[in-house]
């Protein structure tokens, strides 16, 4: 597991840097193509290998921040969605590079390929993230390179704006996201996520409930959760296409893996009540979601108000859950 983790992080880096040196043209499109394919891949086969060996794959990484480090881990609830992670990612890599040929000329296909990478970079280490200050760095990084990508066609109407509002909305539930890690760690966003299981259930039931709470609005912000989903019709439909594909296909369904992650991992689960407002924002989202789709005409804002229905079909789920 280790060789296609590897694998998977050279791959993401060789296909960024390709597109940052080679710039434009067949042979820069076709390398950061082929780093985001493989890279992919690599990620698609690691999630396998993990759900049927059982296995753990985990890594504590000195990092250059004085103090601390970067923890990884692998587990089935990150195996899961590293499959969906690749699964979205091969595809869109693919359509990708002939989809981008269109932009010669017209549009930063260094930006695009270097971002790209990065993007399906974070979201598969997103999920291996094994402590706050991780978790935290990597959501950040994960936003801004969805930022850049969904103001790919600067110039047409319509697309600054909606990168402003995906840039408010994203960092408004990164801000509940550092509250909520830092009530559940005690203040020691280096603290390891074992560490947050052991000590969750001796917190008092406000701060539980405080910390739910917070998941709960910065994780429905990144998954366009009914009110909050008003930046996603928005940045959909000016981003490239395949770009939209693994917004809607992954980088929303982070939402869901960060609220499963936190509340029913780290914090547990807890009352009912949770479960239940859970179950209604859900419920919500699914009616909203599908009727905004029958009144819409744009195929592209069609697709996003039909995940911000299917967002509300999971979160039923796990809210009944």
């Amino acid at each position: 597991m280790t060789l296609l983790f590897l694998l998977m992080f050279s791959s993401y880096g060789f296909g960024a840097f390709s597109a940052l040196i080679f710039g434009r043209g067949n042979f820069a499109r076709g390398l950061s193509a082929l780093g985001a394919v493989i890279g992919s891949g690599a990620g698609l086969f690691l999630g396998v290998t993990q759900l049927a060996s059982g296995g753990l794959i985990q890594y504590s990484l000195l990092s250059f921040l004085p103090l601390t480090g970067l923890a990884l881990r692998l587990d089935g609830l990150g195996a899961f969605f590293l499959i969906v992670i690749g699964l979205v990612g091969v595809s869109a890599s693919i359509y990708g590079f002939s989809y981008s040929k269109e932009y010669e000329g017209r549009y930063s296909l260094r930006v695009l390929g270097v971002t790209f990478n990065i993007l399906l970079l974070t979201l598969s280490l997103q999920v291996m993230a094994d402590n706050a200050l991780t978790f935290l760095l990597l959501w950040e990084a994960m936003s801004l390179s969805a930022y850049w990508l969904v103001l790919t066609e600067n110039d047409q109407p319509g697309t600054v704006r909606a990168g402003v509002w995906y840039l408010a909305m994203t960092h408004a539930g990164f801000a509940a996201l550092v509250a909520m890690f830092l009530l559940l760690s005690g203040g020691d966003l280096t603290g390891s996520f074992a560490t947050m299981r052991s000590t969750s259930m001796g917190l008092t039931p406000l701060i539980r409930d405080a910390v739910f709470l917070l998941a709960l609005f910065g994780f429905a912000s990144k998954a366009g959760i009914v009110p909050l989903h008003i930046w996603l019709p928005m940045a959909h439909p000016v981003a490239p296409s395949h770009v939209s594909a693994l917004m809607s296909g992954v980088v929303i369904k982070m939402g869901i893996y960060g609220l499963v992650r936190v509340v029913l991992d780290l914090l547990g689960g807890g009352p009912v009540w949770w479960g239940g407002i859970i179950l209604g924002a859900g419920a919500v989202s699914a009616l909203l979601g599908v009727l905004y789709a029958l009144m819409e005409h744009d195929l592209k804002r069609l697709l996003a108000y039909h995940s911000v229905e299917n967002i509300g079909i999971i979160l039923i789920g796990v809210g009944a859950g």
